[in-house]
């Protein structure tokens, strides 16, 4: 992995005082997850729009957390001094009611403390009664992600969460994620969250206790990341990737604690083979990540059909035939999860890789097809869309490219494997059941797509 030299030094007392002076973005130094540390360390400021039904739900949630709730807001006029701002918009139902969010959050902006975070809860549109009430809420949206754009030099960011009616009770997976620093590199998205099955555990540390994930292409890299975290909240991991990467296979499999099964996923027999496996191991598997994924880049005039067909083979087709055994032999257990990892390449394009994007849009157009499938099996199908994140494939870019790559965002930075780790344990997890069919980019708000 390339080390981010641009940002250490920007971030120095010199540095600092010279991309000043020329005008250079400074890419924020962003807190992550530390054991221990609260999730909430410094006040956060509840408000609603009238007639909004979030505003309890989110305010209990904010107790389990022991966070102080400011309820003085008029009196906050120093920065720094609130690390969260949140807001129920659901009852916003007329384009003119919209003043509101500013009312909110114009006196309060300053106050957000570096890494904070901006929550706007409200009522997916199409839920909304009346063209006036789905036209504010959709309008919102544009609201947060020019927020997140506003405030991502320090390190925050600002989400849209969509609550379905009858779901209140299923927020509190996602608010803890987005409100902790797991969340570092998640910035302007929109989630929705409706009714579903879950289950609340025993410690929100180790929610994945009792549980048994599988991980492809868990080898290395971002693969490697995914397993760690879900053994660190708890689960049992069954690491899986090509035989060639076998040795480094058994020790990521050993050092988490956890299994793991060399397997081609195109190969003919590995539908059956991981079955096999699953079955004969573990019983059943509660959560499994697609995170094998290939590149073979050439403009399409240049690409051989050999790059196609490889691309599209390990990235999209053996998901959905690992799914079909999944699925078919009842692998997957009640209030089971799977989770694909696709790429701002899937939504945006990218030149030079057709095969790719194509595969990764695919993934988000199985994930849309699934999520109705698993609901009716109590269970959810996610995805993850990585922006530039710092591995040793991107570190292999030219230096022009990389550096585009990492200073395109919101954050002007490139992302940590560990990011897209934090973001599929949340999606992993029993308390997650409520979010479902959802796409979620993990790019620092890239500049590109939407």
């Amino acid at each position: 992995m390339s080390p981010d030299r641009y940002q250490s030094l920007a971030n120095s007392a010199f540095g600092g005082a010279v991309t000043k002076r020329l005008g250079l973005p400074k890419p924020p130094l962003l807190e992550r997850h530390e054991p221990g540390k609260p999730l909430v360390s410094a006040p956060v400021a509840l408000g609603a729009a009238r007639g909004g039904r979030l505003e309890e739900p989110v305010r209990e949630v904010l107790r389990g957390l022991d966070a102080h709730v400011e309820t003085d807001v008029g009196s906050v006029d120093g920065r720094g001094e609130l690390a969260a701002l949140l807001f129920d918009a659901s009852g916003i139902d007329d384009s003119v009611r919209l003043r509101s969010l500013y009312e909110f959050f114009h006196p309060l902006i300053r106050a957000l403390r570096p890494s904070g975070r901006v929550l706007v809860l409200a009522a997916p549109p199409e839920d909304s009664a009346g063209v006036r009430g789905a036209t504010a809420q959709r309008a919102i949206e544009g609201f947060v992600r020019t927020v997140a754009k506003e405030i991502g030099r320090n390190g925050s960011t600002a989400q849209l969460v969509q609550v379905t009616s009858g779901a209140e009770g299923a927020m509190e997976s996602t608010l803890r994620f987005l409100l902790s620093a797991r969340s570092a590199y998640v910035d302007g998205q929109v989630i929705r969250i409706e009714s579903g099955h879950l289950a609340t555990p025993a410690d929100w540390d180790r929610p994945l206790e009792g549980r048994t994930a599988a991980v492809t292409g868990a080898a290395r890299g971002i693969g490697e990341a995914i397993a760690e975290t879900l053994a660190d909240q708890g689960a049992e991991v069954l690491c899986i990737d090509v035989p060639t990467a076998g040795e480094g296979l058994s020790e990521v499999a050993n050092r988490i604690g956890g299994t793991s099964l060399t397997l081609d996923i195109t190969g003919s027999g590995a539908p059956a083979a991981l079955a096999d496996h699953i079955r004969g191991r573990h019983g059943r598997i509660d959560v499994f990540v697609h995170n094998a994924g290939i590149t073979r880049d050439k403009t399409l005039a240049r690409m051989s059909p050999e790059a196609w067909d490889a691309v599209l083979d390990v990235n999209l087709s053996s998901q959905e035939r690992l799914n079909d055994a999944l699925l078919g032999d009842g692998l997957l257990g009640e209030g089971g999860r799977i989770i694909s990892v696709s790429s701002v390449s899937g939504i945006a394009g990218n030149r030079g890789q057709a095969n790719y994007a194509t595969s990764k849009a695919g993934i988000i157009g199985m994930v849309n097809a699934l999520a109705p499938v698993l609901r009716e099996r109590r269970a959810t199908a996610n995805a993850v869309a990585p922006g530039f994140i710092e591995t040793a494939m991107t570190a292999a870019m030219p230096v022009t490219a990389r550096e585009a790559g990492r200073r395109t965002s919101s954050l002007v930075q490139g992302g940590l494997p560990v990011d897209v780790a934090e973001t599929i344990a949340w999606l992993a997890s029993p308390a997650s059941g409520g979010v479902n069919g959802n796409v979620v980019r993990v790019c620092g708000q890239a500049l590109i797509g939407a």
